[in-house]
Order: C-alpha cells, then sequence, then structure tokens
C-alpha cells in the first residue's frame, strides 16, 4: 500500500461530529481540489435522519454512504467519477452510495469548478485520502469495540471482519463509535491492483432524471411567486443602449415591468462581461409575453466604438502576422538561415471564424436578491466567480450571497462567463423580487464569449535527403494567438521559431472546448501531413521519427509534452486501425494532439456518397493515466470526436457592422447525426500515472484527422475553416 501523509490538511481536512442518528460525517476541507459525487437507487434502507451539510461525507447507521458532490456536472460525468474514487478507498459497495450536488461553500472547498479538463485530475489525491481516511477510522473504532489491534482488522465492501476470527460489523453499525475518533497522521492508500471500482464502468449517477425528465436543469427550476425576464442587448458590438419605449412594453399583455439595468463591475474579472452592460430587462409572467414584447422594442442605441465586419478580422489577423504585438515566442537554432539552405519549402497559412458554444439548454439563472442577501440558483461552471462579481455588483457581503448550482445543460465554456447570473442579480434587485431570467437562442449566440477567431503562417523546411531541418509558426488570434511555443513540434526541430500574436477586437470572446488547441491542432496536423507527403514518407512514420528526435536527442531546455507518451498513442492507433492497409473507397486520415495533460491519436476513415465525405469510422488511442470510470471516459472521447468533426466542417459566425449574421440554427450549422461517424472505437493506455485531462482533448485531433481524410477522399487539402465553405467538395 501507499502511505500519505494528512498533517499538511489534517485538521481541516476532516472533522468528525456526532450525527443525531448515530452516523459519522467526514468532511472535505478540498484544499487540494477535491470533488464527490452522486449515485441512486441504493442497496440499503435509507437512515432514519439525513444532514444537509455541505462538504462531507455522511454514513448512515444502515450502511447508505452520501457524498456531496461541490463541482458543476456539465455533461463530463464527474458526478459518477469522483464519487467513485472516494468510494474505492472508503471500500463501500458502489450501490450503497448516495451523490448529491452541493452548493458553493468557500469554506469547505477549493477550485470549485469545471473548465480545462482538470476535475479529476486536481481531485485524484484529496479524494482517495478521504475515503482511506474514513475507512482507518472506521477500522480504529471496531478495534477499540473489541480490544483488538486494528491491524487485526479487515475493511471490504463496508464490512469489517477480524482476520482471524468471526466477528462483523457494517460500517452503519460501527459508525457512531468513531465519532471522536484521533485524525490519523497518515493513511494507506490502496495499491492499484487492488482496486474494485475505479477502472470499472459504472453508469450516470443522474441518467434516470435525465431520461425520465426529472427536474435537474436550470431551466427546471422553480419557485412560488418567481417573475420570469428576459433581456436585450445592443444589436452590435461597439454599441449601448441610451433609451427605448419603455412605457409602451410595460403595458402590453402579461408584462409587470421593463427598464435598463446597469451590470458594470468595477475591476471585472476575468469571466465578466466585458462587451454588454447595459441592457434593456423585461420582467412578467410567461416566456411568450416576454418574447412578443421584446420584437416591440424601439430602442435608442448609441455607437462607442467602430463596428467590425469579417473582413476586417481578416485584415487585423494578417497585418497582426506581420507586425503584431508578440505574446509569446521559442526560437532554437537559427530558422531562418536554416530555410535559406533547404532543398524544399512548404509553407501553408490556415483559419478559423469566430464560432458560438451553442449549448443544448438556453442561458438562464434564478436570482432573488433581498435588502441582506442575494440566493443564486442555476447552471455555472464558476460559482465563485459568479459569487464574487454578484458581491461587487450589490456591494453587498460575500457571506450574505449562496450559490446552488443545477445540472448544466452543455458548458463547453460558455457558462464559465458569470453575466447571465449577475444579470439576474441586478433585475431581481431592481423589481425586488425572485426572478428567473432566460436568453432567447438568438440572445446567446448574438452576445459574444466567442471562440476567437485565428490564423497561422506554418513554414517547414526538408534537407535533399528530406529530413525536416526548419520549422515555424506565426499564429494570430481575435484577440489571443493560439500558438503554444512549447509543444510539439519543439524538442524535434533543429531549427525552430514559434510566436504567438495578439491583436484586438471589440467582439468578446472567451474559452472554447480545448481552447486554442481547438484550431492549432487542425492547422499543425494538417500541416505536417503535406510535410510528410512532401517528405515521401507515411505520416505516421514522419511523426515518429520527430518522436524519436526528441526522446534520444532533444532539442532545446524543454518542451511541454512527454515524447514517449505521445509516440505512444500513435503507435497504438497504427495497430487498432491497422494502418496501412488498403479499403477500395476507403481514405483515412491521422492526427495526434496533446492537451490538458494527456495524449490523443485518431484514425479516421472517409467514405464518398454521391460525392459528399462520410465519416464511416474513427479509432481513438488516449493516454490520460489511470482511466475512473471507462463508460464515462468512453463517451466523453466519442463526444469530442462528433464535436470536432462538426464544428470544423460546418460552423462559423461572421460579421457584418458589428451583428453577428448567424443568430440561430436556420444559419449556423451543427453537426446532424446523420453526419456524424458511423462508429467510433476508444483505446486507453493502460499505465499507472495519476488521471490527467480528459472532457477536452479528444477534440482537438479530430478536426485534423478529418482534414487529411479528406484530403485522400478528394485531393483536396483544407486551409480554412469550416471545411464545408471552403471550397466544393468532390468525389
Amino acid at each position: 500500500m501507499t502511505k500519505i501523509k494528512t498533517q499538511y490538511n489534517r485538521r481541516s481536512f476532516i472533522k468528525v461530529s456526532a450525527a443525531a442518528s448515530g452516523g459519522m460525517l467526514i468532511g472535505f476541507s478540498w484544499l487540494n481540489g477535491c470533488k464527490p459525487n452522486t449515485s441512486l437507487d441504493t442497496g440499503v434502507a435509507i437512515p432514519k435522519e439525513w444532514f444537509d451539510i455541505n462538504g462531507y461525507i455522511k454514513i448512515g447507521d444502515t450502511g447508505m454512504v452520501t457524498i456531496f458532490s461541490p463541482n458543476p456536472e456539465i455533461g463530463q460525468n464527474v458526478k459518477t467519477s469522483m464519487p467513485m474514487i472516494v468510494a474505492e478507498e472508503l471500500d463501500v459497495p458502489w450501490e450503497n452510495v448516495v451523490v448529491e450536488q452541493a452548493p458553493l461553500n468557500t469554506g469547505f472547498y477549493q477550485n470549485q469548478f469545471a473548465g480545462g479538463s482538470l476535475s479529476i485530475r486536481l481531485s485524484w489525491n484529496a479524494l482517495r485520502m478521504a475515503g482511506a481516511t474514513g475507512r482507518r477510522m472506521l477500522l480504529e473504532a471496531a478495534a477499540k469495540e473489541w480490544g483488538v489491534e486494528v491491524s487485526s482488522l479487515t475493511a471490504s465492501e463496508g464490512v469489517i471482519k477480524e482476520n482471524s476470527g468471526e466477528r462483523s460489523v457494517s460500517y452503519g453499525e460501527i459508525a457512531s463509535k468513531a465519532v471522536g475518533i484521533e485524525i490519523p497522521e497518515e493513511v494507506d492508500l490502496k495499491d492499484l491492483k487492488d482496486f474494485k471500482l475505479i477502472g470499472t464502468s459504472k453508469k450516470n449517477v443522474d441518467g434516470r432524471k435525465i431520461v425520465t425528465g426529472e427536474p435537474l436543469y436550470g431551466l427546471d427550476f422553480h419557485r412560488e411567486g418567481m417573475k420570469l425576464a428576459m433581456i436585450q442587448h445592443p444589436p452590435a458590438f461597439g454599441m449601448t443602449v441610451k433609451d427605448f419605449n419603455k412605457e409602451e412594453i410595460k403595458n402590453m399583455p402579461g408584462v409587470t415591468d421593463a427598464f435598463i439595468i446597469d451590470t458594470t463591475i468595477d475591476e471585472p474579472g476575468w469571466f465578466d462581461e466585458k462587451g454588454f452592460n447595459h441592457l434593456i430587462a423585461i420582467v412578467g409572467d410567461s416566456t411568450w409575453e416576454l418574447m412578443q414584447a421584446k420584437k416591440a422594442i424601439k430602442a435608442e442605441w448609441e455607437t462607442v466604438s467602430e463596428p467590425e465586419n469579417s473582413d476586417i478580422h481578416i485584415e487585423k489577423l494578417e497585418k497582426a502576422l506581420v507586425s503584431g504585438e508578440v505574446e509569446e515566442s521559442r526560437k532554437d537554432g537559427n530558422a531562418d538561415a536554416a530555410f535559406k539552405k533547404a532543398a524544399k519549402i512548404i509553407e501553408r497559412t490556415y483559419s478559423a471564424p469566430f464560432i458560438a458554444h451553442n449549448t443544448l439548454e438556453p442561458m438562464n439563472f434564478f436570482a432573488n436578491v433581498t435588502e441582506n442577501s442575494a440566493e443564486l440558483v442555476g447552471p455555472t461552471q464558476t460559482p465563485e466567480s459568479l459569487e464574487g462579481s454578484v458581491s461587487k455588483l450589490l456591494n453587498m457581503p460575500l457571506e450574505n450571497i449562496t450559490v446552488d448550482m443545477t445540472r448544466i445543460g452543455g458548458g463547453f465554456g460558455r457558462r464559465l462567463y458569470v453575466h447571465f447570473g449577475v444579470e439576474a442579480a441586478a433585475i431581481s434587485k431592481k423589481i425586488g423580487g425572485p426572478v428567473k431570467l432566460i436568453y432567447t437562442r438568438e440572445d446567446d449566440m448574438s452576445q459574444g464569449t466567442y471562440r476567437p477567431t485565428y490564423r497561422s503562417t506554418y513554414k517547414a523546411g526538408l534537407d535533399e535527403n528530406n529530413n525536416l531541418i526548419a520549422f515555424s509558426v506565426k499564429g494570430a488570434g481575435l484577440p489571443e494567438g493560439p500558438v503554444f511555443p512549447n509543444r510539439f513540434p519543439a524538442g524535434t526541430v533543429e531549427n525552430y521559431s514559434a510566436e504567438k500574436i495578439k491583436a484586438e477586437t471589440n467582439v468578446t470572446t472567451g474559452a472554447w472546448r480545448a481552447p486554442r488547441s481547438n484550431f492549432t491542432a487542425g492547422a499543425e496536423q494538417s500541416f505536417l501531413d503535406e510535410v510528410a507527403e512532401a517528405a515521401g514518407k507515411d505520416p505516421i512514420d514522419f511523426r515518429l521519427e520527430l518522436f524519436n528526435r526528441a526522446i534520444n536527442d532533444p532539442i532545446g531546455e524543454k518542451h511541454d509534452y512527454e515524447a514517449e507518451r505521445y509516440a505512444g498513442v500513435l503507435k497504438l492507433v497504427k495497430e487498432k486501425a491497422n494502418w496501412g492497409e488498403t479499403k477500395p473507397g476507403v481514405h483515412r486520415g491521422v492526427a495526434a494532439y496533446f492537451c490538458h495533460a494527456s495524449y490523443v491519436a485518431e484514425v479516421m476513415d472517409i467514405i464518398m456518397e454521391n460525392g459528399q465525405p462520410i465519416v464511416d469510422k474513427v479509432w481513438c488511442a488516449v493516454d490520460c493515466g489511470i482511466v475512473v470510470n471507462k463508460d464515462g471516459a468512453k463517451n466523453i472521447i466519442e463526444g469530442g470526436v462528433v464535436d470536432g468533426i462538426g464544428h470544423a466542417m460546418y460552423s462559423q459566425l461572421t460579421f457584418e457592422n458589428g451583428t453577428a449574421k448567424e443568430s440561430n440554427f436556420d444559419k449556423y450549422q451543427l453537426i446532424r447525426h446523420s453526419q456524424a461517424p458511423k462508429k467510433i472505437e476508444v483505446f486507453f493506455v493502460e499505465n499507472e500515472i495519476d488521471p490527467t485531462g480528459l472532457g477536452e482533448p479528444g477534440l482537438p485531433p479530430a478536426m485534423a484527422a478529418l482534414a487529411n481524410a479528406l484530403y485522400k477522399a478528394t485531393g483536396q487539402r483544407h486551409y480554412h475553416q469550416p471545411f464545408s465553405t471552403e471550397r466544393k467538395l468532390v468525389g
């Protein structure tokens, strides 16, 4: 077993208190970023009484265990996988576990957010420690009760037994005796080979509620007496509202109030609104009546900065690549000199447009602001940021604000930003009562926080023996550049140059699934395929040659990836997909990428039907360390592949006079069921490395594997997303 110290947060990490029903409460301080989760339909009777104490594992007198999950659940399945970790070390049957969503509580939790594929990665050791400490305290309670040494006892499946005797006791029966047990200085963690729960497949703990339509999401939330609200923001970036036909709107059926709100926050944080802070708010009794009122708005808008067109965005990016502000760079050797000596030079430019998040559940939030308190309920990825922003807006102490999290009907980074919760609070304060704010699809798609638009130029030089001797990339974005200077192929090329460049825009942007990586993987891996072709080499063999250099004789002081693991997923997908075999009418592309501390390689097969490409099958090889829940892990990789294909192929936002021209799904295309891959196979590298990110890494290589397969199918390279509009596809 592995021993782990508890002293560094021992007194705050675990607290034991007597429960009226005789249960043991194990509390999380989450100083290490812990995050538990929930389960339904247990195999034991419900205890006489449950205690609503946030941030605690509860062991009831029947042996039922409740784990509160502080993390927002956005479909990444942490509400299932995190309690699996606790239950593994606690050693209780999974069917005895119930998981509940915790509210925001910074006194108990740290890192209480969903983003960056960090949930499991930050929580692994803390969750294991919590479960193991609970198990140890139960063992000590039983040892004290029986007058024996702890070493003479074993705990398994919620039952403590004597090693050489017949006595046994369930966790529920001994839980009350564990109250007051001294917190151990260190605890034993299980050997990985002894895991019984981690590494298995468990279904989503909210699955039944989701498919039967039980209330889970923000849109489901209802409070007796609450009003509904909608907003109208300016029609273009660079504009603000001066006035509107307030009295006319207030006199419309079902409308109880209409006014302008100001959500400007002094010293705004990373996740605060920076585009439209002055909004028209309409309050009423039904969404239909509010939507009719929105249509009747006659507003006076004021231009405060120059509205931008898509043509201007392209010009800004092109100019930035020539003379823009370099945010980050790396130079190994002398790329310029090496290019002059190269026998072949390949240079290509790639671009991607602004795109929206388009979460399935429309943006919404409930707020009830009184003179001395604020209650917030809804789907947010960053509850602590929301709490802080509302505190600033209302000039109210943090301790007077509560944030309860609902299940989120799609996040992808969109709900990292807190403006819709802040707006709900501002409206509630104005009307003096509870209100639920609901966005229309058009509100959301025209509001901003888009994936930035990017443009990158790649250049490679080959010598007379087709060896890669020079490589450079310059990437600009509105506003942030897409280049990661220390990622692959850094460390593999003697003469290497990478520059990340920024450019200004008044269009508000934000993190979109696998930020920056979602574009860079597609551009980089498409380019490497073209370089491999120019070198006359198989695209996988070409990449493996570069990784061999990084393994055996790396260039420069550092690179962000582990070359052995990177090469490992390529070798695995090559084996599983039978790379190298040819099938009539099947066209293959490959890509591999590292982000969020994980490695993913994908092979994509395309067939042509009636002149149109059809993704027939995708093979995925993934190295994310230990896989907690195989079902959930497989599902999230599959979702990333579908998402990557869809956005690379179809999605874009264009602008005219500062206004997004695509404001609903009649003009903005998302992938359809018929366009998704017919089959996806996922293979995980088995190792004993602590878990890394998984929610985002599956998407980026899908974009490049698609581009490379399309080239094999059509003979045309794709440089500009979305591929479907770049040029007409031919068979």
